[in-house]
Formats: structure tokens, sequence, C-alpha cells
């Protein structure tokens, strides 16, 4: 099984901006977590602060095959 995650604005900020409201976790960290928990799964991680490129990830994904 694959799984495609899209991550939006932002979160590449994780740990970095505001820990103390945010947490110190990074999204590289929460990636992993993921990957850790579901070894079964093929996960392909993206994120971007571009709404466009978020959309031209989707369409361009195989989940339309």
């Amino acid at each position: 099984m694959k799984i495609l995650i899209i991550n939006g604005a932002n979160l590449n900020m994780l740990g970095k901006r505001e820990k103390t409201i945010y947490g110190e976790q990074t999204l590289l960290d929460l990636e992993n977590t993921i990957k850790e928990e579901f070894k079964e799964v093929e996960f392909e991680f993206f994120q971007s602060n571009c709404e466009g490129d978020i959309i031209d990830k989707i369409h361009n994904s195989s989940i339309f095959d």
C-alpha cells in the first residue's frame, strides 16, 4: 500500500518557531514516526508553502491511474 501525505504552508517550520506553542518536533521527526509506526506502508511525503505546487502534486500523483 502506498500513501501520499501532503503537508501545507508553514509545516516546514515545525520545531523551529514558537516551540512553546508548536513543540520541538520537526516535520521530519513526524514523518519518521509515521514510517516507524506503519512499516508495511510505503509513504511519500510532500510539503509546500505554495498551493499551486500542492495541487500539481495531487494531479500528478498515481491516485488517478
